[in-house]
């Protein structure tokens, strides 16, 4: 998927505007810098186009000499509204008889071409900011645990980052996920 001239602009402006008001989240990364990664590379702004069009609000949170790549997590206060009511995957979806949702998480991060954070990543974003304190979203989980039927989310509640467990199938009007892309 491609965006249009036009677009790539309004969203390299957007993205530009929430870097500077939050300079806090990437600490010695240039934005002349993002820019020229991002233009270079046009193919990930679709990615971020549909994180914003969904309202994670990406911002860059990282970037990793290694692989010489900037990551963006979904850093909306809130679960992203766009991405809510939704199960873990779609062997969940399937499985519900009744009531079935529109979508799950994993299918709607695969058309979007990010990832769901993990766990690790999670806490790293509670590192930046207090998010999640209404909602709840579902993170990466371990093939244990869905292998056993349940899924993994996080919320942060009174100064603490809480990981529960839940059937991979249930779904909640305040739980969505955040996710990431690496440019």
């Amino acid at each position: 998927m491609t965006l249009s001239s036009d677009q790539q602009a309004q969203l390299l402006e957007t993205l530009k505007v929430r870097f500077e008001k939050n300079l806090d989240r990437h600490k010695g990364i240039e934005w002349e810098n993002v820019q020229a990664r991002l233009e270079a590379h046009s193919d990930k702004l679709w990615s971020l186009h549909e994180m914003e069009r969904t309202e994670g609000e990406p911002d860059v949170v990282e970037y990793d000499q290694n692989t010489d790549e900037y990551i963006f997590y979904d850093c909306s206060k809130e679960s992203p509204k766009g991405r809510r009511s939704i199960c873990y995957d779609r062997e969940a979806l399937e499985s519900r008889k009744k009531h079935q949702p529109e979508n799950s998480a994993i299918d709607v991060a695969t058309e979007m071409g990010i990832e769901l954070l993990n766990e690790q990543q999670y806490r790293q974003l509670q590192e930046l900011g207090n998010f999640d304190m209404k909602t709840s979203s579902w993170i990466k989980t371990p093939s244990d645990i869905r292998e056993a039927g349940g899924a993994v989310f996080c919320d942060y509640r009174y100064g603490h980052v809480f990981v529960y467990h839940n059937g991979a199938s249930s779904y909640y009007g305040s739980r969505g996920f955040r996710g990431f892309v690496r440019v």
